[in-house]
């Protein structure tokens, strides 16, 4: 079955969320700490006010849910980068998919998607932070000709984390 990728609108934020979550707690398992991402389970209504308010406020910032039959099972978020040395630059900020369909093409799908939103916008620069320790999300954004770039940041989920900065042109 073919997915649909639609903007998300307020209404999507409690499911949105909570696929956010579930593929936190699968991507990130052994990389965030056990407590961090068990919490996230029942943290699903704080996060779905959160997303509300983010898609309310953050007004040059576009959400996506991904679509299979009905059900949200993949979220994306782009839009311009907030990192200062990157000004010219579009950011996806969040690209995350159920584990059950993982490695079914909806990742490419997705980042497809991400990339020519992106270049819609006028971006001539796409930015993607992802956890040093995530070696699956590397690989994947290496095939889409993305490079760490050497720019690092530390963030903390429960313990300190290195994010790595991967950059390519639009």
């Amino acid at each position: 079955m073919p997915i649909t990728i639609r903007r998300a609108v307020l209404d999507d934020a409690y499911d949105f969320a909570l696929c956010k979550n579930k593929s936190w707690q699968s991507a990130y398992r052994g990389i965030v700490p056990d407590d961090y991402l068990e919490g996230l389970t029942v943290a699903v209504d704080k996060q779905a006010g959160l997303t509300r308010q983010w898609m309310n406020e953050q007004k040059d910032s576009e959400y996506y849910c991904v679509n299979e039959n009905g059900e949200v099972v993949g979220v994306l978020v782009v839009n311009p980068c907030r990192d200062e040395d990157k000004p010219n630059a579009g950011e996806i900020t969040a690209m995350y998919l159920l584990e059950e369909y993982w490695n079914k093409g909806y990742g490419r799908e997705m980042m497809d998607f991400a990339m020519a939103a992106l270049k819609r916008m006028k971006y001539t620069e796409i930015i993607i932070w992802v956890f040093e320790e995530n070696e699956r999300a590397r690989n994947f954004y290496e095939k889409f000709e993305f490079a760490y770039d050497g720019t690092r940041k530390e963030f903390a989920f429960g313990v300190p984390l290195i994010g790595v900065r991967y950059t390519r042109k639009t």
